[in-house]
């Protein structure tokens, strides 16, 4: 598969931290939000990504506030969140700071009052009976059809008014498998004339990287979920990690533990993962990829947030797990072998539950072992590639590794070691 589109230089190495205006303040704004941007920058966040910031149909509307994905307007901005300056506000704040902004881009479908229902409704699928319709079973929402040109021409349009008027630096384009991939290339190629984009799929599907950077890791994550409700053992999931370290050079997979759909529907990571949470987390940004931290993991956010009415994550005291994400965040920009063209070597730790991988680029390397299962496991790790003087990554002591060494781990204890070149 040929990527149409190498990813951008900031795009290597970097991470994503998706914010939900609407939930991450009491007051949910952007304004509201500006303030944790000093904060973000100095735990290590380079791409913001904000869910949807568009105004949400009324009509059809589910619960009080409605889902952000049911837009009204693709060119306006939801006023509960503030105004158009205030948004710029935001941006401008997240580039003085060094860090990008991209937006959640939904173009599979709109709400049922869109504007476009009035000025193009010949855009949209309709039934048998010639009324607006939609494919997935969504009640609050209607699909385009992209066989039409004009309604392509329209999209990017739109797409183009963001980066125009706004200055964002890409987009996270929802159910993007929906939209036909020649759309995403037609799209890339117009938008990133205007100024090289960072661009994220919502699917897991490998042609789309022809388009996009960045596609999902579902997979592997609904593996894991299963695991940890004992459906599965762990060797089931090795196949899919090899698989996800085999993309196409240029292509990547998004890791997370959590994001707005997993919090509201599946629950929180400690609600999935229990005592191996913090272990999943440091699977999501050492494993290769690009991690994602969802709004207030780093509190740590105990709890799911309402997807259709107004909630917000509590911030009072410490934000305990500012240092944890840091720490990971930081040697994710110095250590090559967590960045681009590194290899990954899955080892065999004659543990059913614990996993084991080497990661390596040049001299760089990057030893991560985690126990995943529910009882204390005493292991080894046996690899030729393994013996060098390493740093504990948590700890700063250092300690050399040899060939062979054993472990004995509580449930979710995990280890990082690194040897990090200038």
């Amino acid at each position: 598969m040929a990527i149409a589109f190498p990813i951008i230089d900031w795009g290597n190495g970097t991470n994503i931290y998706e914010v939900n205006i609407r939930q991450y303040t009491h007051e949910g704004t952007f304004n509201a939000f500006i303030k944790h941007i000093p904060r973000l920058h100095n735990m290590g966040i380079d791409i913001l990504w904000l869910m949807p910031v568009t105004p949400i149909s009324v009509e059809k509307r589910q619960g009080t506030f409605g889902s952000y994905y049911a837009a009204s307007s693709y060119t306006n901005i939801d006023s509960a969140y503030g105004t158009e300056d205030d948004f710029r506000e935001l941006i401008s704040t997240a580039h003085f700071f060094g860090m990008k902004v991209i937006i959640d881009w939904v173009a599979n479908h709109t709400g049922y009052d869109h504007q476009w229902t009035k000025e193009h409704a010949d855009w949209y699928r309709k039934d048998e009976q010639g009324n607006f319709t939609e494919l997935y079973g969504w009640v609050d929402v209607i699909d385009l059809n992209y066989e039409i040109p004009a309604l392509r021409e329209g999209m990017i349009a739109a797409m183009k008014h963001w980066i125009e008027n706004f200055d964002i630096d890409g987009f996270r384009c929802d159910m993007a498998r929906t939209v036909p991939v020649d759309f995403w290339v037609e799209a890339r190629g117009e938008c990133d004339a205007i100024k090289p984009l960072f661009w994220l799929a919502e699917c897991e599907i490998l042609n789309y990287h022809e388009s996009f950077d960045l596609t999902y890791g579902w997979e592997v994550m609904r593996a894991f979920d299963k695991y940890f409700k004992g459906e599965i053992k762990f060797e089931e999931i090795k196949p899919l990690l090899i698989n996800y370290a085999h993309y196409p050079i240029g292509s990547r997979k998004l890791l997370f533990t959590s994001n707005h759909d997993e919090n509201t529907y599946q629950g929180t990571e400690y609600e999935k993962y229990g005592p191996s949470a913090k272990a999943m987390a440091v699977f999501s940004c050492t494993w290769p990829g690009i991690p994602l931290i969802y709004s207030g993991q780093e509190k740590p956010n105990y709890k799911r947030l309402e997807f259709f009415e107004k909630d917000f994550i509590d911030w009072e005291g410490p934000v305990e797990l500012h240092g944890f994400y840091k720490t990971l965040l930081t040697i994710r920009k110095r250590n090559k072998a967590l960045q681009e063209s590194a290899s990954v070597l899955l080892l065999n730790t004659n543990a059913p539950d614990v996993l084991g991988y080497l990661c390596r680029r040049r001299k760089d390397r990057v030893l991560v072992l985690m126990n995943l299962g529910k009882e204390t496991t005493t292991f080894f790790i046996d690899h030729p590639a393994l013996p060098g003087n390493y740093i504990n990554l948590f700890s700063g002591m250092p300690v050399e590794i040899k060939r062979k060494e054993t472990f004995t781990f509580q449930p979710g204890e995990y280890l990082v070691y690194h040897i990090t070149y200038k």
